[in-house]
Formats: C-alpha cells, sequence, structure tokens
C-alpha cells in the first residue's frame, strides 16, 4: 500500500495566527513581492536573470545577531524521510548510515565529468562558517550556524557549458542503510533542483558541518545543500551525484505533491499551503520548547529578500511558486 507523501501535522503547527508582531513592516515588504500561488510547473521556466549580486551584498546575508537554535535540538529535530517521517527518528535511525567512504557522480552539460571523492571534490576549500534562517515549510525554523562551501565555487570546477539551466542533486536511497527507504513515503531516490543562476548565488552553500562539528548523518551527512531563502525541503542531503541539465528537473515533493510543492519554493508568507498558514513561524531557539516556541512573522525568501529578490524580477511568481 502508497503511503500518503505527507505525514499527519499536529494540529498546533497549523492553526493560523491572527495576530503577530511587526504587523506593519511585515506587509510593507510583502506589498513589494508579487503574489504566488500554488499552481503547477508544466512549462519551461522563464530565461535565468542577469542580475550581478555584489560582493557587499552577499557578505550581509551570511550572518545574523538573531538567538542560535540549540544544536541538541537542531540536531534531534529534523525531516530526513530516507529515516522515518518522524521528527525524531532521524536522529535515531541515521546512526545505520556510512559517510565515509563518500563519492559524488558530476556529469549532464560540463566539460570535466566525473566521479569524484569527497575529498576531492572539496580539495583546497577551507570551510566557512556562516549562521542562516531555515524555514521548514510545516510552519518551524531555526537559526543555525553551517560550516560549508559556496556551491559556485565547486560547480565552476566541472565547467558546465552554456546548456546548463538548471542543476539537478540525488541523494543516496541505500535500504540497507536507510530504513525509510523501504517504505513508499516518496518516490525514491530523493531528488532536487535549482535553477543555474540561484545555484551559483553567494548565499548557497554546500555544507559539510555545523556547530563547528562535521555533519551529523540525521543532519544529511556528509554533504548538503543549504539555500537559506526556500524552504527546508530543498536542501537535499547525502548528496551522491549533482547533474547540469537543460531542462528543469524533476523534484521529489513536487512529483508527490505538485499542487502544494513548486519548483522554486521560495518562502513566501503572503500565501498558505493549502493545509495551513505560512504567515506565521515557531521559531525554534535558544531555550524554547519545540511545541510552544514563539511565534513570530515569517519574513518574504526568508528575510534575504535583499540578496535573492532581484533574481525573480519579471517573473509570474503565480505561476512559478
Amino acid at each position: 500500500m502508497r503511503l500518503h507523501p505527507t505525514p499527519p501535522i499536529p494540529a498546533g503547527e497549523i492553526t493560523p495566527e491572527a495576530v503577530y508582531r511587526d504587523r506593519r513592516r511585515l506587509l510593507a515588504a510583502l506589498g513589494a513581492l508579487p503574489a504566488l500561488g500554488l499552481s503547477g510547473c508544466g512549462e519551461a521556466a522563464p530565461p535565468p536573470s542577469r542580475v550581478v549580486v555584489t560582493p557587499e551584498q552577499a557578505r550581509s546575508g551570511f550572518r545574523t545577531s538573531e538567538e542560535l537554535t540549540r544544536e541538541a535540538d537542531a540536531t534531534s529535530y529534523n525531516n530526513f524521510y530516507e529515516f522515518g517521517t518522524a521528527k525524531d527518528d532521524p536522529a535515531t535511525a541515521a546512526k545505520t548510515l556510512r559517510t565515509t567512504p563518500w563519492t559524488v557522480a558530476v556529469g549532464g552539460h560540463c566539460a570535466k565529468p566525473g566521479k569524484v571523492s569527497l575529498e576531492d571534490l572539496l580539495k583546497g576549500l577551507p570551510p566557512q562558517e556562516r549562521i542562516y534562517r531555515m524555514r521548514c515549510v510545516e510552519g518551524w525554523s531555526m537559526v543555525i550556524p553551517w560550516l560549508g562551501v559556496p556551491l559556485a565555487v565547486v560547480l565552476k570546477r566541472f565547467q558546465p557549458t552554456s546548456k546548463a539551466k538548471y542543476v539537478a542533486f540525488t541523494s543516496l536511497a541505500d535500504p540497507r542503510q536507510m530504513p525509510g527507504v523501504r517504505v513508499p513515503t516518496l518516490d525514491w531516490p530523493y531528488r532536487e533542483g535549482l535553477r543555474i543562476d540561484e545555484a551559483m548565488h553567494p548565499l548557497t552553500l554546500l555544507a559539510t558541518g555545523l556547530y563547528g562539528k562535521p555533519l551529523p548523518q540525521q543532519n544529511g551527512a556528509p554533504l548538503r545543500l543549504v539555500v537559506p531563502w526556500k524552504y527546508g525541503f530543498k536542501g537535499i542531503k547525502s548528496i551522491v551525484a549533482i547533474t547540469f541539465v537543460e531542462s528543469m528537473p524533476k523534484t521529489a515533493w513536487n512529483m508527490a505533491q505538485p499542487s502544494e510543492y513548486g519548483f522554486y519554493s521560495n518562502v513566501n508568507p503572503a500565501v498558505d499551503h493549502p493545509r495551513w498558514s505560512q504567515k506565521t513561524e515557531r521559531r525554534i531557539a535558544g531555550s524554547a520548547s519545540k511545541l510552544f516556541a514563539e511565534r513570530i512573522p515569517t519574513l518574504p525568501f526568508n528575510g534575504y529578500a535583499g540578496q535573492v529578490a532581484s533574481l525573480y524580477a519579471g517573473m509570474d511568481l503565480k505561476k512559478w511558486f
């Protein structure tokens, strides 16, 4: 029997918040953001923007003064369906994941395809620390200090050609190591993708660690994607393949529920998910409990509009949600 791809959501997570703080600032920001919808993405995407992000703009998004989520929460409250659908499943079940040796196959429209070890993929690239807000589509958020390398630097090593309009990513799907893969919750392996300019944006990170330590298995070891202005399910974990493609690639949640999860998946509080509001979020930080954390306004592009909104200038964001 095929299971429904989305587990039941606790009532506390889906009840809309009628009153929230700093409402005027949020509405002012939304006034400049085109309305998004939850329609499908069956046609070819518009051409990518030619926006140039200055180094100052990029650096301004690498840190935040907001209170960090506790490491214990960030490593025990996770979505990683390859290890189960409950939030505490990955921290328990992911101990079976073997992260060494690890190889990544890079191919498609590039001049230097190949299968490389993780060490060679990241050779000569010391990890940077970046403190990013992370927003889950289910209504909770965290502030996490990631360690990693800019995705753009890694991708350029393989010399993508002019036909590389998108970058597709694939996760490991090994039922021997990943008990969740034995259940058809999703069409395994987990797949994600970015437009090439999104992938090359300075904020986009290939994460190898967090809190100054290597990535734990439950957080996507040994290599995962972090795109802080998008919902968390875009951050594909345990990456084993990166492919330069010409057409919009299939993605796991969009294939499972296309009316709910679009390809772009930019954080947008102006449009509700069909089953819950996106206007506010539960910020799990400091000593806040997971169930009763403070609800705060969700910001357009998760607060990174200044760095990334121009990537989508001229797009019909009701269509390209």
